[in-house]
């Protein structure tokens, strides 16, 4: 694997190998399976990808030799092995979160959570699988108000329920991406897979696609405090249904939430806009400015697409080691600082690049 472009190939090495290759977790999984991704897929020399997935909660601790320094690399220096993650669901502590909506088309944030005592989907049964659905589904049943919706199984769903949640942007297909099937995760598919959205389409939740849960919350606008406002009061919500049945979600304080990819551990947070940017987009420091505020762009079609025309999705870079509330604020400030910036151009006025933020010494 000397060719491959990942952070698994640049970590493993053939002493450590020889030293993990026996281990299993108590469910069986082994470093075999959990390298495979990266091993079948090289990578791009431009695009540098993570190159392993955990089977359970307990893989990052059993191969902690591999995971925790691709850890550190993938999460800008936080070193698992000395800091420790805090969480943060305080809306209120939240800043000017009202973007210009002459720019900002439509605002998110999205998560995921993972059921503690269940295999994740790289490696669960069938009937694992089916215990996610069950249990999430039973607990989103007992949401109420503003979050009270429906559960869409993609086994059973009609065909005008389909056409509907296509037309709504809301349906995931079948993992076709290599980095997804190569870890196992399209295996017995459709069954367990599902879409609850409440009856506003503002919150929704997908049931055993990449994760157990991935918790979204959205709404045309710029309205990013009533976005994340949503958000945290739907997680505290499905948390305290999840654990007056008996589970809970997988987290630990070196870690934060546990889930299926290392990219997305801690917070497992994205929040991002669509914004539209045609004098900034066009400057040739707009790529610069947008790694100094730990922002990264992408194409508005979602996480693999190219960006094209001038409107970008643009999210927060960083998921572990800040809290939800300083990275939805990261954003804010990001944004803002984006959408000034593209009004001095439109005035032919200068702009100048802000002072990297760093978080780790």
């Amino acid at each position: 694997m000397r060719n491959h472009q990942n952070c698994m190939a640049t970590h493993l090495t053939p002493a450590m190998y020889a030293k993990l290759c026996h281990r299993r977790t108590p469910n069986g999984y082994s470093l075999d399976q959990a390298i495979q991704t990266g091993v079948d897929n090289p990578g791009h020399p431009f695009i540098k990808t993570v190159g392993c997935v955990a089977g359970d909660e307990e893989s990052y601790e059993v191969f902690a030799d591999l995971f925790d320094p691709v850890i550190k690399e993938r999460h800008n220096g936080y070193d698992p092995c000395t800091m420790t993650h805090t969480t943060d669901l305080d809306a209120s502590k939240i800043r000017s979160g009202q973007f210009d909506e002459r720019y900002v088309l439509s605002s998110r944030v999205r998560t995921g959570r993972s059921i503690r005592g269940l295999s994740l989907p790289p490696a669960c049964t069938r009937a694992e699988r089916r215990e996610v659905e069950r249990v999430v589904v039973d607990a989103l049943n007992g949401l109420k108000g503003d979050l009270a919706g429906q559960y869409y199984s993609l086994t059973t769903m009609t065909e005008k329920e389909q056409q509907q949640l296509i037309d709504d942007h809301f349906l995931f297909d079948k993992p076709v991406s290599p980095l997804l099937t190569c870890a196992g995760m399209a295996r017995d598919w459709p069954d367990a897979r599902g879409i609850w959205h409440n009856h506003d389409k503002t919150f929704l939740i997908w049931i055993n696609e990449e994760d157990h849960t991935r918790v979204i919350s959205m709404e045309k606008g710029g309205n990013m405090k009533r976005v994340f406002e949503r958000f945290c009061q739907g997680l505290a919500e499905v948390e305290r249904l999840i654990k007056e049945r008996g589970w809970e979600f997988m987290w630990n304080k070196r870690l934060g939430y546990i889930l299926t990819c290392p990219s997305n551990l801690g917070t497992g947070l994205r929040a991002g806009v669509h914004v539209t940017l045609p004098h900034l987009s066009k400057d040739p420091r707009f790529n610069q400015i947008l790694a100094n505020l730990r922002l990264q762009k992408r194409g508005t079609g979602g996480v693999d697409s190219a960006t094209t025309g001038t409107t970008f999705d643009i999210s927060n870079l960083d998921r572990l080691g800040r809290s939800e509330v300083q990275l939805v604020q990261s954003v804010i400030d990001g944004v803002n600082y984006l959408i000034e910036c593209e009004k001095r151009l439109e005035r032919g006025q200068n702009i100048t690049i802000p002072t990297p933020i760093v978080h780790f010494k």
